[in-house]
């Protein structure tokens, strides 16, 4: 093994001396001129690991060919963990024995999503797209700012554009909730997916937002690319960071603002989590009706307070946040993740009163409640 890394080391280097990407007979080329006596199937494992460390995610690359794994975090060298559905569990891979090993993977993967990491800035978040049209959101954090090693995250976004029909297969949610929602999309109602981390919030935004009709134009604005729903008409916009000089950012907020210049029927943030959910809800109260977007919360009650925390960011006090929220939003929907992995709807509430609170209309544990019939 120490010897083959080595090869590929050297091969390495002679590639990026060459203009032109190279074909798989000049890659084997290279292979038997650094190894002079190397067997076929030792030539075809380096050609591997060599298409993997240029267009893959390196010694990553088997468990995401696995097809069941939806998270991978690495924890410094040789500290791998993969979620099946079953919650963290660790795994042995080779090849990231030394943190330099993790810290020359986690560059490439930034250069690859267009983002900078380096001493000067030692983490950075991005999106992958692999062959297929797969996606990966990507995140890096360097040591020592991160003390284990350096670390990364990898998201598998398989699920961006399941329908709504897929979800009620699954057990996501069932079908007198599935039409109900349907119904929610098709009479305009603005509303906001809420649960935590992992619990399927971009998932079930997509495939209501497919529900959309396909005269409709849907502009949806996210800090890394996840939404992609299967309809015909839709704008993905996409933060930027600032560059080295400090300049060139560009936020959610600015994002939500040009969408208003953009013939939006529907706009929507993939996450709400700052000062942007003013400028959203004063876009959902100037006749931009059937917005949409996600929410970090365990619970759907907990929305006003959250919405206030993130407005108090932008200036906006409790009483003019409450005062908008009242007039821009119609319904939250509450998803959660099961022990066994299982994601499903387990709330649906309405906004009432002054200042707003949450009435649960519908709960997975008790069924219906009062109001139902009115938002069915």
């Amino acid at each position: 093994m120490g010897a083959n890394h080595e090869v590929l080391e050297r091969v390495q280097r002679r590639l990026a001396d060459e203009p032109d990407t190279p074909t798989p007979e000049r890659l084997a080329e290279l292979i038997r001129e650094e190894a002079v006596v190397i067997s076929d199937v030792d030539v075809l494992e380096l050609m591997r690991r060599l298409r993997e460390e240029t267009t893959g995610v390196g010694p990553l690359e088997p468990l995401l060919a696995a097809g069941d794994v939806t998270d991978i975090c690495v924890n410094g060298p040789g500290k791998v963990f993969v979620d099946r559905g079953r919650g963290l569990e660790r795994v042995e891979v080779a090849g990231l024995d030394t943190d330099n090993d993790v810290r020359r993977l986690a560059t490439r993967l930034a250069l690859r999503s267009g983002r900078r990491l380096d001493d000067a800035r030692p983490f950075c978040d991005g999106h992958l797209t692999r062959p297929g049209g797969t996606l990966l959101r990507f995140h890096a954090v360097l040591a020592p700012t991160a003390k284990p090693g350096t670390c990364l995250s990898l998201r598998v976004l398989r699920t961006a554009t399941a329908s709504l029909d897929d979800l009620r297969r699954r057990g996501s949610v069932d079908t007198e909730r599935a039409d109900l929602l349907r119904e929610l999309v098709r009479r305009r109602k603005s509303f906001l997916v809420v649960g935590g981390t992992g619990s399927g919030k971009t998932t079930l935004l997509s495939a209501l937002l497919a529900e959309a009709g396909p005269e409709e134009r849907i502009v949806a604005i996210e800090d890394t690319l996840e939404l992609t729903p299967a309809h015909p008409h839709v704008v993905n916009l996409t933060t930027r960071a600032a560059n080295t000089e400090g300049a060139g950012e560009i936020s959610v907020a600015d994002l939500v603002r040009q969408s208003l210049r953009m013939r939006p029927d529907r706009i929507v943030v993939g996450e709400i989590r700052g000062a942007e959910v003013i400028d959203l809800l004063a876009a959902l109260n100037t006749g931009h009706e059937g917005g949409a977007g996600t929410l970090h919360a365990n619970s759907i009650h907990e929305v006003p307070a959250r919405l206030e925390a993130l407005a108090a960011l932008g200036g906006l006090d409790r009483a003019g946040l409450h005062a908008q929220l009242a007039a821009a939003v119609d319904a939250v929907v509450g998803v959660k993740r099961l022990v066994d992995g299982t994601r499903r709807v387990q709330q649906i509430g309405v906004l009432e009163g002054q200042p707003v609170t949450v009435r649960v209309v519908w709960d997975a544990e008790t069924g219906p409640g009062p109001g139902y019939g009115e938002l069915a």
